[in-house]
């Protein structure tokens, strides 16, 4: 087929490839938009973690005591509260709204934070005056480089009456200026962050708003989760909203690879045409095979290796096309994205494990296609077959 009909060959693969590279294209799309989802979540202590809340009838609240009585729940690891008051923060003479919250550095790695610019403040920090701003904090001042404001000194007044950011109380100035020492990378909410026991040790914290809870490891999660509930506090757990999104962008992928499915399926109708037209052609070739003692088998394993690797050579085709397509698309639309302010990310994913299906299920649809003229090809009557023109 290489020699005596190269041209024809080398459409049939690239036709094949074509097919092929839809469905990587589309797939990959759908790997790119799910890791876009998932890259800011810090896996390991954030999926081991669980975050609790105090009901809206504030039944139960989340005390020291309560603090306490998580830490000693069996199968738990660690805990590590956040207190949250409304406060005003001071930065080159301006002032704003804010929440001002107060953590442990372990909050950080079982919450998910991530930094934008610089370094979170730790355990061992010697300057209890740290402080971490959060991405959208900064539009508040108008600074747009979170580099901009690392090592800068701030202000508060807290607003006292109440954890949990409720006003209406007294106005509190905290001791001396804080040093932003990192800048999250949420530019949804408005918030501050410092070491919780400099908070505590300026402000009467009566009660905390939100309590991470890590659990010793994932088996233990439903377990932890039920003890705390029954409590009458609300439970939430990052993993199961990963399942959720994981199950979602598996739905996505389905629909996206039949899409491109109908593409390969016209290639294949292709191929099976090629193949057909192959075995006219070859009809007396066959025959002259069958009288110097190849089998029907023969002939048959002859066509069918022909089909796989042509469905082969289509799969690794459309995988060259589909990725390089990908990147070049992906380039493209980060170079506008960039151009205009916007940030650079990788809408496409090709992981090696879909890679290496896609190879594997491009040769079984070449088999396919071969099936039928290799059946036929294999009947034929070698008499019939030589004096075929």
């Amino acid at each position: 087929m290489f020699k005596t009909n190269p041209a024809r060959t080398w459409l049939t693969i690239l036709g094949m490839g074509v097919g092929t590279s839809a469905v990587v294209m589309l797939v990959g799309l759908g790997f790119g938009l799910q890791n876009i989802l998932l890259e800011k979540i810090v896996f390991g202590d954030t999926l081991l973690s669980l975050t609790v809340t105090n009901p809206p009838s504030n039944a139960v609240t989340l005390t020291d005591a309560v603090v306490a009585q998580f830490k000693a729940t069996p199968d738990v690891q660690d805990v590590s509260p956040l207190a949250d008051f409304s406060s005003l923060i001071t930065y080159n003479g301006l002032s704003a709204n804010t929440d001002l919250q107060g953590v442990r550095a372990s909050y950080f790695k079982y919450a998910g934070i991530a930094m934008a610019a610089g370094t979170a403040f730790t355990d061992d920090s010697k300057d209890a005056n740290d402080i971490i701003l959060s991405s959208a904090a900064l539009q508040l001042f108008g600074v747009t480089d979170p580099k901009d404001i690392i090592g800068k000194p701030v202000s508060f007044r807290v607003i006292t009456g109440g954890s949990g950011g409720g006003g209406g109380g007294d106005q509190v100035p905290l001791n001396g200026d804080f040093t932003v020492t990192g800048v999250t990378n949420d530019a949804a909410a408005i918030y501050a962050m410092i070491p919780l026991q400099t908070l505590a040790s300026q402000i009467g914290i009566p009660q905390y708003d939100k309590v991470q809870v890590r659990v010793s490891a994932s088996a233990f999660l439903g377990t932890v989760q039920d003890v705390i509930v029954k409590d009458g506090f609300i439970v939430s757990a990052l993993s199961k909203t990963v399942d959720q999104a994981n199950q979602i962008f598996s739905g996505v992928q389905a629909v996206l690879a039949g899409f491109g499915g109908i593409a390969l399926v016209v290639s294949a109708i292709g191929m099976f045409n090629t193949m057909t037209v192959t075995l006219l052609e070859r009809t007396n070739e066959i025959g002259v095979m069958r009288t110097l003692g190849a089998s029907p088998r023969d002939i048959q394993i002859l066509f069918l290796s022909e089909a796989v690797v042509v469905g082969f050579l289509g799969g690794m085709t459309g995988m060259s096309i589909g990725i390089a397509g990908g990147l070049i698309i992906n380039y493209l639309l980060n170079l506008v994205a960039t151009h205009y302010g916007g940030a650079a990310v990788a809408i496409f994913a090709f992981p090696a494990t879909f890679l290496g299906f896609i190879t594997f299920f491009s040769a079984i649809v070449g088999f396919i296609t071969g099936i039928f003229p290799a059946r036929r090809a294999s009947s034929i009557s070698p008499l019939e077959a030589i004096r075929y023109k």
